[in-house]
């Protein structure tokens, strides 16, 4: 068994950044695996069938394959900004629950229409442009929530960095028409997130499969 945990990642997928937030902020120390997903190492699926990253491999050989889980195992280990104690806990996981199920089924439809040509009937721009105002309604719905800085208040929580790697993708995805809609406590939100020291640390870059890459956090 190793002797640290061993996170297997992808740089840009938002489940994996949103699980390398909260081990960066927990200060867990850990061997970082950076994969690619087109040629996922059989040491990956072999730990979890579902193929898919974040993979945490706990030097006890329990595996946690969900970003979720893996954010609130670190932030139970260490919770040193009290993201899971800004909210009701209950309500942070319903609002986390909208960001994984509705939008985030719109925002690959929107940033990948070409993926699903089954639903978009030969049109993949229209169909694109349907789950881009799909997806707008949630962001709505969070400029709402936004109104003192963050999600559940003046400082961040769970629900924040678990929901802003996806918004981030979004915004991304049409950068110049992002900037434009009439959310400035969305943008502002999400501005100061990119800007932070905690949103670079988490997003270096590292060769392929090399089991060296050890992050001390």
């Amino acid at each position: 068994m190793p002797d640290l945990p061993v996170l297997y990642s992808f740089r840009r997928c938002p489940y994996a950044i949103r699980a390398r937030l909260a081990l960066h902020i927990s200060g867990v120390e850990l061997e970082l695996r950076e994969v690619s997903l087109k040629s996922k190492p059989g040491e990956m699926l072999a730990l979890s069938a579902k193929g898919t990253v974040p993979v945490l491999v706990l030097p006890d050989g329990v595996v946690i394959d969900e970003s979720l889980d893996i954010m609130r195992w670190a932030l139970g280990k260490n919770d040193p900004e009290g993201w899971l104690h800004q909210g009701p806990l209950n309500d942070m996981l319903v609002l986390i629950a909208g960001n994984d199920g509705n939008f985030k089924h719109a925002l690959d439809r929107y940033k990948y229409p070409n993926r699903y040509p089954q639903e978009s009937n030969r049109d993949p721009k229209a169909f694109a442009m349907a789950q881009r105002c799909e997806a707008a309604h949630w962001l709505e719905s969070l400029e709402s929530h936004l109104n003192q800085g963050w999600l559940f208040g003046q400082h961040a929580s769970l629900a924040d960095m678990a929901t802003l790697p996806f918004v981030r993708q979004f915004a991304h995805t049409d950068a110049t028409w992002f900037a434009a809609q009439p959310w400035p406590q969305l943008q502002a939100w999400l501005a100061r997130f990119e800007a932070s020291a905690l949103f670079e640390s988490v997003m270096g870059k590292y060769p392929l499969c090399q089991p060296a890459a050890l992050i001390h956090y």
